[in-house]
């Protein structure tokens, strides 16, 4: 099943590079911005519970969604490009195992606990 779950974040990588391709930006912009969402990992100075909250509120795609349609709707091509970034970083997050966080620690995710190798 891990496999099929990796396969599939892979498709969503790929949509995400496909979406990026469709904005007016040059690409050098995707290999800087791609690893911003991170930036959410900040959370955890605050403890456990906080940088849960914060590293999974970057990480959601569904967030990243309704930015990206919001900027699609409004017409705002720097929505579009945060929406698309937060999409694809996620996506390639979970290609490598790193899920959405509980707030028991950063290594326990909707996907197992990191490092696991039994899982």
């Amino acid at each position: 099943m891990k496999t099929v779950l990796k396969l599939e974040e892979l498709m969503m990588f790929a949509l995400g590079i496909y979406f990026f391709s469709l904005l007016d930006y040059a690409w050098w912009w995707f290999l800087v911005l791609i690893l911003t969402p991170d930036i959410g990992m900040l959370g955890y100075l605050f403890g456990n519970k906080a940088g849960a909250f914060f590293y999974n509120l970057s990480h959601h795609k569904g967030v990243a969604l309704l930015i990206y349609l919001a900027g699609v709707y409004f017409s705002i091509p720097l929505c579009q490009l945060i929406g698309v970034i937060l999409f694809t970083h996620s996506a390639f997050d979970r290609i490598l195992g790193y899920g959405l966080k509980y707030d028991k620690g950063f290594k326990f995710t909707h996907l197992g606990e990191i490092g696991n190798t039994n899982g």
